[in-house]
């Protein structure tokens, strides 16, 4: 069973993926190669593809241990990129002279320490997502809401393990039928309607969207545990009718409110993000 993370060095991310059958880590190298050298991921591919030939042609160990596994790339599919595991990190490090060597390799250790950490107490697992969240600016009440989306997010997915739906794509579509049914968008049109590209769409929610769209997937779940689903297509009317509790939800929020909770805002205004309660400001309201 594998399960793909994004770690911070420095306030860069690196693409790792828990094999928990190994028990290790396997980092995305082009990612440790920008680390290493201050590159954008272009400069760091081209510097990778050139130190790989060089030690493929010297003999070198290192590429006999390059696994080629499916990480989520910048437009948020998954895609095969060259991984190392910790042993391989290392040695990776001792081929690129770099000033960020020892507190790379700290860092390392510190991720494998912290991965035994969360098995033994996930709840320590969830306080590292928070702290994920800070570093980039959220709020601390966009945070909250965000982590729950996440818990809810992976029950949806097991459920759908469990159904036998595997593919990236079918994911894709089940979430997209599930968020038409509910906002009266596909993913793609409500990320056009936030101004965004690659980025993650639950990422850019409000909070209000994000409850919304919670609901339609805790729905969605509990629905599949009730009927079973065998097929596709069966899967995909239970994903409409989760997301049709959520849109019944969302209309009465906007009968109160008068507006739609459809929201141009996105986290280029993290703070904003946060819609306050009546009576409450938003921060940098006055």
């Amino acid at each position: 069973m594998q399960e793909n993370k994004i770690k911070l060095f420095e306030s860069k991310q690196v693409r790792t993926l828990w094999n928990a059958e190994e028990e290790d880590w396997y980092f995305s190298v082009v990612d440790i190669v920008a680390i290493l050298t201050d590159n954008d991921y272009q400069g760091a591919r081209n510097y990778w593809k050139v130190l790989k030939s060089r030690l493929a042609k010297e003999g070198s160990e290192l590429v006999t241990f390059c696994n080629r596994l499916k990480m989520r790339a910048e437009d948020g599919k998954m895609r095969m990129t060259d991984c190392l595991n910790t042993r391989g990190v290392l040695r990776l490090v001792q081929s690129i002279p770099s000033p960020k060597a020892e507190p790379f390799k700290m860092w390392l250790a510190q991720v494998g320490s912290e991965r035994l950490d969360e098995i033994a107490d996930p709840e320590k697992a969830i306080l590292r997502g928070a702290d994920f969240y800070r570093a980039k600016g959220y709020t601390e009440g966009w945070i909250n809401q965000r982590l729950q989306t996440i818990e809810m997010r992976k029950e949806l997915t097991d459920e759908w393990k469990a159904r036998g739906i595997e593919r990236e794509k079918d994911y894709a579509i089940l979430t997209n039928e599930m968020t038409k049914a509910w906002s009266g968008l596909t993913v793609q049109e409500y990320k056009q309607v936030k101004g965004l590209k690659k980025e993650n769409l639950r990422d850019n929610m409000t909070n209000i969207e994000l409850v919304l769209n919670m609901l339609a997937e805790v729905t969605t779940t509990a629905i599949s545990r009730q009927e079973q689903p065998e097929t596709f297509d069966e899967n995909k009317r239970v994903a409409r009718a989760g997301g049709q509790v959520a849109k019944n939800a969302r209309t009465d929020i906007e009968k109160r409110l008068g507006k739609s909770v459809i929201s141009p805002l996105n986290a280029s205004d993290k703070p904003a993000l946060e819609i306050k309660s009546p009576g409450k400001k938003n921060d940098g309201e006055e």
